[in-house]
């Protein structure tokens, strides 16, 4: 795979991020490539060389690299998994599951993807619909619903292809993807799963009875989640973390999966074991700390 036009997209207000911007500008500068700048990131840089809205890049680009976190990539992910558009990372966040090409390494490791040298992924997102609103909202990590005014708890059903799974009384529900599974999901006790199992889980946010557990489905769903119409507050549906609005008692959200997956790219030699021995902390042995 030949890329001949490589859009950037940055997570603004971060002076490592504006570092690592002008870093992947400068050396993509001296490559055989078109670069188009996310119009912001043009912004950041006073570049007023070509440029577009983030939503226009898959019409313009055959590759796009965002640099920040991996917040910075699932807006990236919503947008542009639609066109087919494949998506490198640059990690200037914290953990980095998705964007994971090194600060230090951008010249080697973007210089190789661009020679073609290169680990594709192909990660699936969630889409869901709240009874009476026109708009589809997407996730690659997960969608969330949980109570308007916390720590008040809701009452949900939940349907899966029309048959009930369970009626519950918790904080809330998580539905995670399998690339969501390392994020908000991992944190509120659910299993990690490799990126290529077809599969969603369901986990729910501190539930009244202690039989409630992770739940893992086929990825070939579509789930209804209906807020209880006695509940005293309502509840808000979040995809992401950064899309959210509230709906109220006896709405329904149904959630599926998306059908256009997003493209990753890592750089070569990519593992996700690996990736999980160092995020995680997996490699560390007993006695590395100065005991016996």
């Amino acid at each position: 795979m030949h890329f001949n036009s490589v859009g950037i997209i940055a997570k603004t207000g971060s002076d490592q991020v504006l570092d690592s911007l002008r870093h992947v500008v400068e050396f993509l500068a001296g490559q055989d490539v078109d670069v188009v700048l996310e119009t912001e990131s043009a912004s950041m840089l006073g570049d007023d060389s070509r440029h577009c809205e983030l939503a226009e890049m898959g019409d313009c680009c055959d590759l796009v690299i965002a640099v920040g976190g991996d917040g910075n990539i699932l807006g990236a992910a919503r947008a542009l998994a639609p066109a087919g558009v494949p998506i490198l990372g640059v990690n200037r966040g914290r953990l980095g599951f998705l964007a994971d090409v090194s600060p230090h390494d951008i010249e080697p490791q973007v210089g190789a993807v661009l020679a073609g040298d290169f680990v594709m992924e192909e990660h699936f997102l969630l889409e869901g619909q709240v009874t009476g609103r026109s708009d589809v909202c997407s996730a690659l990590n997960e969608v969330l619903i949980h109570a308007a005014n916390m720590p008040k708890m809701i009452e949900f059903d939940l349907t899966i292809y029309d048959e009930l799974v369970y009626t519950q009384h918790s904080d809330g529900l998580i539905i995670s993807t399998p690339t969501g599974s390392t994020a908000y999901a991992l944190s509120a006790g659910g299993p990690i799963m490799h990126p290529s199992i077809d599969a969603v889980v369901l986990v729910p946010m501190f539930p009244h009875t202690l039989t409630s557990r992770p739940l893992v489905i086929p990825g070939d769903f579509e789930m209804k989640v209906v807020i209880g119409s006695h509940n005293e507050v309502g509840a808000r549906v979040s995809f992401d973390s950064q899309i959210e609005f509230e709906i109220e008692p006896g709405d329904e959200l149904v959630v599926r999966k998306k059908k256009k997956r997003l493209k990753l790219i890592h750089p070569p030699g990519h593992s996700f074991y690996e990736v999980c021995r160092g995020k995680l902390d997996w490699a560390s042995r007993v006695g590395d700390n100065g005991g016996d």
